[in-house]
């Protein structure tokens, strides 16, 4: 199963990598959106694959049981996606308003309006 999301999380980085090279906003945005997916998925990955049990603390017990799933990358993962969600609306917020102001989604069209 590791090997499997191994290849899944290198093919989500290598898509955000082309799109985020992209002269388009829009594109651009993608290649966040799917790069913010990949680092959840590498989370995941690095904090171990367990089909445990869940992680709570039985009453009278000290720490988790050996064979519950690690609750700290779940929680790190969740805070990833509010502040990807952030971000995006952000970043959709400023490529509404350049083209607006500038008429174009195209990157290099906007180097000439800095002046």
């Amino acid at each position: 199963m590791e090997l499997i999301l191994a290849v899944t999380i290198g093919v989500l980085f290598a898509a955000a990598a082309y799109l985020l090279l992209r002269r388009s906003i829009v594109k651009m945005i993608l290649g966040i959106v799917v790069m913010s997916q990949a680092v959840n998925l590498l989370i995941l990955t690095a904090g171990g694959l367990t089909s445990g049990a869940v992680p709570f603390v039985e009453a009278g017990q000290t720490g988790l049981s050996p064979a519950a799933a690690d609750p700290l990358p779940q929680a790190l993962i969740l805070t990833a996606i509010v502040i990807s969600f952030g971000v995006l609306a952000f970043t959709l917020a400023m490529s509404l308003r350049a083209d607006q102001t500038v008429g174009t989604d195209d990157l290099d069209a906007m180097k000439g309006t800095d002046e």
